[in-house]
C-alpha cells in the first residue's frame, strides 16, 4: 500500500482545540527539554507538513508512542498516530544496524535460543556492553532479558501437550509473541495450564510472526506491514475458519494488532478485531457470564502492586487484569499510580534515550520501592524488564500469578462439564 494514499483527515488533526492537555500528560517533556510535546509535534506540526512535505522535525524521534496524549485528549485526536505517521512519511534517515537488530526479534531470537547460555553470559559482561555501546549505540547500563534454551513453540509442539488440547469442547488460539517464545516460555505454559483448567484447549496460530511494534517504531514499515499481513491471515484462519477466538498475554501485542495495524500499516482488521483480545479480558468476561469458575489455593499469600502499561491504558483494559487478581483470597492488592515506566520497547535500549527513559520511570521506581510488595504485576514484558532492572523487585504477568495461585484440580473439577 502506498503511504501517500493516507490523508490527514484519517488522523483527525482538525479536531485539536489547542487545549494542551496532551502536553500536561506527556511523560517525556519533564525530563527531555529537546521534545516540544505532542501538540506541537502532532497536530501543530502536521499543519506545517501539509504546506511543505519536506518539513520534518527531528524532535519527533523523542516521542515514546505511549498514547497517553490520546488517552488525555478531550477531542479524541489521534495525536500519537499523527506523530508516528509523520515519522513514516517524512523521515529520510534510514534505520541503523542497531535499530534493525533491536526490531528483528524473530531473527535475533531464533539465533540466540540455540546458544542461550553463551548469549546470556556474554550480554552480562561489562566489556561486551561497552563495545555494544561504542559500536551500536546500545547503552551499556541496560540489562538485557535472558533467552530461553527451549522456545515455547518447541515445548508446545511436543506430542503429548499438543494432543491434549483436543480433549476439550471449547478452544482458543494463542498469539504468544516473541517474548514468550524466545525469552520466557513459562508465561505461555502458565496460560495453557490456566485455560486447560477452565475447559479450553489452546492452539497456536499458523506461522505467527512478531506483532511488528518494534519494526514500526524503528522505521521498518514495509517489513512490519508484511509481518502484519501474515499475522492477519493466521488470525483470520483461526477466527473465521476454525471458529477460535485469539487471545494474547502481552498488552502491547494486542494493542498493535487491534489499533496500529489499521491506523499505521493500512491493514484492515475490522472482520476479526473484536475476536482478538487480552487473555485476562477473555477470562474475566467468561467468569462474569458464569461460564467458567476459578478455585484458588487457601494458603497462597502475596502482597502485589499493579502497574498499568501505557498501551493497556489506551485499551482501557487494566480493570480485567486487576479484577482477576483481586479474586485471589490471599492477595494483598494495591494499584500503583498510572505512569509510564519509560522503556517504550526498544526506545530505552538506545544510548541517546537512556537518561530520558530512566528519568521518566523514576517516580514509578520510587513508588514500587516504598510499596514493600512481594512482586509487581503488569501485562507488558518491556515494563517487566524496566522495573526489574531499576527496582530489583520481581515482576509477573497476571496470568502467571493466577496460574501460581490456582488450585488446578479443584478448578478442573468445577469446569469438568467442558471437558470430553
Amino acid at each position: 500500500m502506498n503511504l501517500q494514499q493516507y490523508n490527514i483527515s484519517e488522523n483527525n488533526f482538525e479536531q485539536c482545540i489547542k487545549c494542551t492537555v496532551c502536553t500536561v500528560y506527556c511523560p517525556v517533556i519533564p525530563v527531555n527539554p529537546k521534545y516540544p510535546g505532542p501538540k506541537q509535534a502532532g497536530p501543530d506540526g502536521e499543519r506545517f507538513r501539509l504546506k511543505d512535505p519536506d518539513y520534518f522535525d527531528v524532535s519527533l524521534k523523542y516521542c515514546l508512542n505511549c498514547k497517553r496524549c490520546e488517552v488525555a485528549c478531550p477531542s479524541g485526536v489521534r495525536i500519537g498516530d499523527i506523530i508516528q505517521m509523520a515519522r513514516i512519511k517524512y523521515s529520510h534517515s534510514r534505520p541503523k544496524l542497531r535499530d534493525r537488530l533491536l526490531a528483528n526479534t524473530d531473527f535475533v531470537g531464533q539465533l540466540s535460543t540455540k546458544v542461550a547460555p553463551v548469549v546470556n553470559f556474554s550480554l552480562g559482561l561489562t566489556p561486551v556492553k561497552s563495545v555494544m555501546d561504542a559500536v551500536l549505540g546500545i547503552d551499556h547500563r541496560r540489562t538485557f532479558p535472558e533467552y530461553a534454551s527451549q522456545t515455547f513453540e518447541h515445548w508446545f509442539n511436543q506430542r503429548e501437550i499438543k494432543k491434549k488440547q483436543s480433549a476439550f469442547k471449547r478452544h482458543v488460539s494463542y498469539f504468544h509473541g516473541c517474548y514468550v517464545n524466545y525469552n520466557y516460555p513459562q508465561l505461555g505454559k502458565d496460560l495453557v495450564k490456566l485455560m486447560n483448567a477452565v475447559g479450553f484447549g489452546v492452539h497456536l496460530l499458523e506461522k505467527e510472526r512478531c506483532c511488528g511494534v518494534a519494526l514500526i517504531s524503528n522505521g521498518l514499515i514495509e517489513q512490519a506491514r508484511k509481518q502484519g499481513a501474515q499475522n492477519m491471515a493466521a488470525i483470520r484462519k483461526s477466527v473465521l475458519d476454525e471458529k477460535r477466538p485469539v487471545i494474547a498475554t502481552s498488552s502491547t501485542c494486542v494493542f498493535t494488532i487491534r489499533d496500529e495495524y489499521p491506523h499505521l500499516l493500512g491493514l484492515d482488521n475490522s472482520d476479526i478485531r473484536q475476536f482478538t483480545e487480552l487473555a485476562t479480558r477473555f477470562l474475566y468476561r467468561l467468569i462474569e457470564r458464569n461460564e467458567v469458575k476459578l478455585v484458588f489455593k487457601e494458603d497462597y499469600k502475596q502482597k502485589i502492586v499493579y502497574h498499568t502499561p501505557c498501551h493497556m491504558e489506551k485499551l482501557g483494559w487494566s480493570v480485567y487484569s486487576t479484577s482477576l487478581l483481586k479474586m485471589i483470597p490471599g492477595v494483598d492488592f494495591r494499584m500503583l499510580p498510572s505512569q509510564c515506566c519509560g522503556i517504550a520497547g526498544t526506545y530505552g535500549f538506545k544510548s541517546e534515550n537512556y537518561e530520558t527513559s530512566q528519568g521518566i520511570g523514576q517516580s514509578l521506581f520510587d513508588d514500587i520501592g516504598q510499596s514493600e510488595a512481594d512482586f509487581v504485576a503488569t501485562d507488558c514484558e518491556t515494563c517487566k524488564w524496566q522495573i526489574e532492572m531499576s527496582t530489583f523487585v520481581p515482576v509477573m504477568n497476571p496470568i502467571s500469578i493466577l496460574a501460581e495461585a490456582l488450585d488446578e484440580e479443584a478448578t478442573m473439577e468445577a469446569n469438568k462439564e467442558f471437558c470430553k
